[in-house]
């Protein structure tokens, strides 16, 4: 018995090394947060496709403390899981923290934080979109003319070519005059 963790090969590390933004030490870490969460459902060792197939359900990762303050926890929950359900294989939790992680750059959170507030996932922010995400991020405190005077304000600095929504390019154009975004749009493993 000694100190070696032996939870996945050296060829699926060097794998999880090459599309993330994590060192050995860093991946093994977030193994562990994610084992953590559900320890009965996980498995010691992880077979070469185990990583991609056992979920965690969305409400055990939705409530970890990492992202239990969060307004759009089920929401990034959604947007990182392969299936849209919510419910995170290691792959998935991995990806998340991969993205959300500091040595992520901003071209790659800026495509997952636009991708969050696209509920509709039509590849625009309309109305709708913002509503919701104005909501989430007030607490659903503001009253329907608060929620429709701020948006119509949102539209009316970032829709650059005036057709009522926000494009991808729109939305990073927004975010790149926003200097706490990188800080922001973090989790720390």
């Amino acid at each position: 018995m000694g100190n070696k963790v032996t939870s996945f090969t050296e060829t699926q590390l060097e794998a999880y090394q090459d599309c993330t933004f994590f060192t050995r030490k860093d991946i093994l870490r977030v193994f562990e947060r994610f084992k953590g969460l559900a320890p009965d459902l996980i498995p010691y060792n992880m077979t070469s496709n185990e990583g991609s197939k056992l979920k965690i359900p969305v409400d055990k990762v939705e409530n970890m403390p990492e992202l239990i303050e969060n307004p759009f926890r089920r929401r990034i929950c959604q947007v990182f899981s392969d299936d849209g359900s919510g419910d995170m294989a290691f792959d998935d939790f991995l990806d998340m923290f991969s993205v959300l992680s500091e040595a992520a750059p901003r071209e790659i959170k800026s495509t997952y934080a636009f991708r969050i507030y696209d509920y509709d996932g039509d590849n625009y922010l309309g109305k709708t979109d913002l509503e919701k995400t104005l909501k989430g991020l007030t607490q659903d405190s503001l009253k329907k003319e608060e929620v429709t005077f701020i948006i119509d304000k949102i539209l009316e600095e970032t829709d650059l070519d005036e057709d009522g929504m926000m494009s991808f390019t729109e939305f990073e154009h927004a975010i790149s005059r926003s200097p706490d975004f990188l800080t922001t749009f973090h989790i720390r493993i």
